[in-house]
């Protein structure tokens, strides 16, 4: 099996230059906020984003990110985002989706929307930034959160 994998592994990375759509994973971390409370945060996600034309594009994103506080748990992102390409590697984009609850005694599961920039170093990396607000509900105030991500293109 690997003797099938690697080769095509190598053929794939050599030609993601080429490809319009993309694929990507990252690490990230920052930091999440609501009225008195603050709290570093850390995650990871994967995405692919499609070509909408020369400077349009959408995606989808799943992630897992975990407040850095006793009783929190992962929780899970499903994510939709769209955007223009502002230049050669520079994306500016609009996210929207839900998130499952963050901690182990609450039931907030909660939509959420926001903003970000990315920008391509070269033709695999990439770094981020993004502002994510949360609309929760059950009468607890709303949350925030910004997370600066460093990843990889295929």
């Amino acid at each position: 099996m690997r003797k099938v994998l690697l080769p095509l592994l190598a053929i794939a990375a050599t030609a993601t230059p080429a490809m319009a759509n993309e694929a990507r994973i990252e690490a990230r971390g920052g930091v999440f906020w609501s009225p008195g409370y603050t709290q570093d945060a850390y995650g990871v996600a994967a995405g692919y984003d499609f070509d909408l034309g020369e400077t349009t594009f959408a995606g989808v994103e799943v992630s897992g990110d975990k407040i850095a506080d006793t009783g929190t748990k992962v929780a899970w992102g499903f994510t939709g985002r769209a955007g223009a390409k502002v230049s050669e590697q520079g994306k500016l984009y609009a996210t929207g989706g839900y998130t499952t609850e963050t901690c182990n005694l609450c039931n907030n599961e909660t939509v959420h929307a926001g903003a970000g920039y990315q920008q391509g170093f070269g033709n695999k990396l990439y770094g981020k930034v993004e502002y994510r607000h949360f609309f929760l509900d059950q009468n607890r105030p709303d949350g925030n959160a910004v997370f600066a991500g460093l990843g990889v293109k295929f």
